[in-house]
């Protein structure tokens, strides 16, 4: 039986790879600040190992006897001053040190659909570099590039529920994004695989105004969307930028240039966004 250490088990999608990878029979360590974010997942779990990602003293024995790691290591909820650099990039970059010094055999890392065209953008800067370490390093890899969550959609639907949703650009742009569980079924299945890189998106397809329209239509709103026009994003994002820190207009600026762009990777997956939006309506 392989053992697979899941780093950002406590994620969105590190909570579905660790279910999935219970689910086929692996045995499982997570690595968390603190176990007790873990919650309900403790279930699944064969070991926590209790360390922070940004700081490699803390991580010494994370892959002893490990074989696989899989990292959905991300800044998107961390609240306490770190940097993409110092996740995205530095962060990821201690776990596939230790991982190469522990012989283990296969490193999966989720970046993003179309990283390579947005590498102005903070995020995916730090990213991209982790990447080219990755591609580098002695170790097997796979590369897997997911268009957006489900999770990213709430907030259309957090802005349907007040009745408009606001998008950039015309709205025209397509994307088509992918249910945790889904990902989590790639991302478990690439264990076994020989692919380098996967893109990969959920089985429905949507403009960015589809997408609202279905928002507001699961909060029983009359259809009211407001598009914001390239020239208004080009003056707002300098001043993100000048004014604020890159963990408040780095979100900001990756959904502006999603959104103005098709974002759309091969299909996979069973689960629909309407039946998430009403899930998500009634929690």
């Amino acid at each position: 039986m392989k053992k697979i250490l899941v780093a950002g088990a406590t994620g969105y999608l590190g909570k579905y790879v660790v279910q999935e990878l219970k689910k086929q029979g692996y045995w499982i360590r997570a690595l968390a600040r603190n176990k007790k974010k873990l919650g309900d997942l403790n279930d699944h779990i064969d070991e926590v190992f209790e360390g922070e990602i940004t700081k490699q003293e803390t991580l010494v024995k994370v892959c002893d006897d490990i074989d696989v790691v899989i990292s959905a290591v991300g800044i998107t909820r961390q609240k306490d001053g770190l940097t993409y650099m110092d996740v995205d990039y530095q962060g990821n970059k201690n776990l596939l040190d230790l991982a190469l010094q522990n012989k283990v055999s296969k490193f999966i890392f989720v970046s993003v659909l179309n990283a390579n065209k947005m590498g102005h953008l903070k995020g995916i800067e730090a990213k991209l570099l982790f990447e080219e370490d990755l591609v580098k390093s002695r170790i097997d890899y796979v590369i897997i590039r997911p268009t957006g969550f489900f999770s990213d959609m709430l907030e259309f639907l957090n802005m349907a529920k007040k009745g408009k949703v606001s998008v950039f650009g015309s709205g025209d742009n397509k994307i088509n994004p992918i249910h945790g569980a889904d990902l989590a079924e790639a991302c478990v299945k690439a264990i076994i695989k020989s692919e380098k890189e996967i893109n990969i998106g959920g089985p429905e397809v949507f403009t960015f105004n589809e997408i609202a329209e279905l928002a507001l239509a699961v909060q029983n709103k009359p259809i009211k969307i407001s598009k914001l026009p390239m020239w208004m994003i080009n003056i707002i994002l300098p001043l993100m930028r000048t004014f604020t820190s890159s963990k408040t207009y780095g979100p900001v600026e990756f959904m502006m240039t999603v959104m103005t762009r098709d974002v759309v990777g091969e299909s996979y997956g069973t689960e629909k966004l309407e039946n998430f939006f009403k899930q998500s309506s009634t929690t």
